[in-house]
This record gives C-alpha cells, structure tokens and sequence, in this order.
C-alpha cells in the first residue's frame, strides 16, 4: 500500500488498456479497466473510444465516475498515453474530471520523434494531439518502466509501482486489462502488455 503526499494509503486502483483491432478498423474500440484492492482485482470496468479520436479522457472519466468502484479509487493507471491508435488521453482533463492522480506507464521510452511525425502527417487533429502529449511532460524512468505523471510525485509514483507489480515490471492492473481486452475480443489473449 502506498501513502500519497497527504499520507492516505493509495491501494485501490483502475488500470486501463484498449483491445486489439484490425488496422482496417474505423469506429469504436473497447477499452478495459481492471480495478485493484491493493494486490487483488476487485471488479472489472469497460468503455470504448473512438479509433484515432479525441473522447479518451471523456470515455474514461464517465466509465469511472458511473462505476461503484468510484467512491474506493484513488488513482487511475493508462497502458500508454494513447488508447485505440491515436486517441490520446488529456491526462489534465482526466485528473480534473474524476479528481483522481493519473498514471501513464510504458515498458520502453517512444520514439516522440516518429509520434510526433505520425500524428501530424496522418492523424486527423494531430498537432492539438501532439500538443496533449507535450503537456502530459516527459516520460521519466521509475521503477523499472517509462511514466508520465499528473497528480503524484515521483517518490508517490515509485511506490504505487512497486507497490503493484507482482509478475514483472508492468502494474498488475494493466497487465490484468491486458489480458482481459485480448481475451475478450479475440477470443484469447495474447502478448505481453
């Protein structure tokens, strides 16, 4: 369990990430949130966004704020800033809009170069995308994995992290939602998140 900056122990958690889509694909994509109770999943949460879209950070707050797991959450992890191709998540708006620290965890550090170069080539709104993700700040190296930060210090991050992975680098609960949106869709899951 891991206090925050106000000393509260932070032990129930939502992680989110989308299911894998055929690249012809145009429309919705599920997305799917495992939530924890410290190490054990507790309950399980889903919404869709738009592919390549602008309603992530929307998406998300309504699915949380609606859910009776809403009043436990104390913070929200993202499988990556980015949900069905390029649908990227307002981390401010999100934070605003369930009042909750946000958490963006990545295995490796992007190549913001290619993003950035992808996003305003090819992806519809891409600079005020690319902007989003400017905003969201750097990715840092903590515990193993990439973050971007809203609402937590780095020392709160680390210990959230660590707090929460229990078979490998990733956070359990994006591992879970991993493998839930795979088995889901496709009808078993598959890769590592």
């Amino acid at each position: 369990m891991t206090p925050d900056s106000a000393g509260r122990v932070l032990s129930h958690v939502v992680g989110f990430d989308d299911a894998p889509f055929a690249r012809s694909h145009r429309g919705d994509v599920l997305v799917v949130g495992a939530v924890f109770a410290g190490q054990r999943l507790e309950g399980v949460l889903s919404t869709r966004v738009r592919r390549d879209g602008a309603n992530a950070a929307e998406r998300l707050a309504a699915c949380i704020e609606a859910s009776r797991f809403r009043p436990q959450l104390q913070a929200v992890l993202l499988q990556g800033i980015a949900l069905a191709g390029f649908n990227v998540v307002d981390l401010a708006a999100l934070g605003r809009s369930t009042g909750l620290p946000v958490l963006v965890v990545a295995r490796r550090e992007p190549d913001l170069a290619r993003i950035r170069n992808a996003l305003e080539r090819r992806v519809p709104g891409g600079r005020r995308k690319w902007r989003l993700i400017e905003a969201a700040g750097p990715m840092e190296p903590l515990a193993g994995v990439h973050v971007q930060r809203q609402g937590l210090s780095p020392a709160e991050a680390g210990k959230l992290l660590t707090g929460l992975q229990l078979h490998g680098l990733m956070p359990e609960p994006l591992r879970v939602a991993h493998l839930i949106a795979g088995g889901v869709t496709t009808g078993e899951s598959r890769h590592r998140p």
